[in-house]
């Protein structure tokens, strides 16, 4: 179901940056004709809820770029992110789109589950994100946390924007995550394996 998929698009895009999608979901609400939350998401195309959620964004993507205080942003984000994936997953699913006008009565009528739907994606996309920061700094001793934060940004815009626009687009873009995250998860248990004073796998 394509709001299912609107949805996880969002959550994700959370796991990765708590405030991008609210922020985007909030200015599509406001800007874009063909997007309109429903009224219990609404507030966040209000004038208080874009300002503060700007300038929490904008605080998180400085932080994240700094090392060692990165690490301390991941602990921080632990409750934030999934909380934003929640209401991420629970404002989009249930939004007209571009790509869905009338969204599905369950959608509509569920929005704790929607919620709870939402913290389970962001929060798992944030603990493979977390780990695999950590690893990168413990290798480059914090020098790759700026790319590393850059990439991860851009990752959540493209998949807030495309959650919203071109659904079919954020399809691809959840592919490559769940590619990536396994890729980091499999490389992390690897150097595990052959760390020093590993004990040899049984032949």
């Amino acid at each position: 179901m394509i709001e299912f998929v609107i949805g996880s698009s969002l959550a994700a895009s959370a796991g990765l940056n708590a405030w991008m999608p609210l922020l985007l979901l909030g200015l599509a609400d406001r800007l874009i004709p063909a997007v309109q939350l429903p009224a219990g998401w609404s507030w966040l195309s209000g004038d208080a809820a874009l300002w503060i959620i700007g300038v929490l964004l904008v605080l998180e993507i400085v932080a994240d770029k700094i090392p060692a205080l990165d690490s301390l942003n991941d602990i921080v984000q632990s409750l934030l992110r999934p909380a934003s994936g929640g209401i991420a997953f629970g404002a989009g699913a249930s939004a007209r789109t571009v790509a869905v006008e009338d969204p599905s009565a369950f959608f509509s009528d569920s929005a704790w589950v929607l919620i709870a739907v939402g913290i389970g994606i962001a929060l798992a996309v944030h603990v493979v994100k977390a780990v695999g920061r950590l690893a990168a700094n413990s290798v480059t001793g914090g020098l790759a946390a700026p790319a590393l934060s850059a990439a991860e940004d851009a990752a959540s815009f493209l998949l807030a924007v495309a959650a919203i626009v071109v659904p079919v687009l954020a399809v691809v873009l959840l592919i490559g995550l769940v590619v990536a995250a396994a890729t980091t998860v499999r490389r992390r248990r690897a150097r595990r394996g052959t760390a020093p004073g590993a004990s040899p796998a049984a032949s």
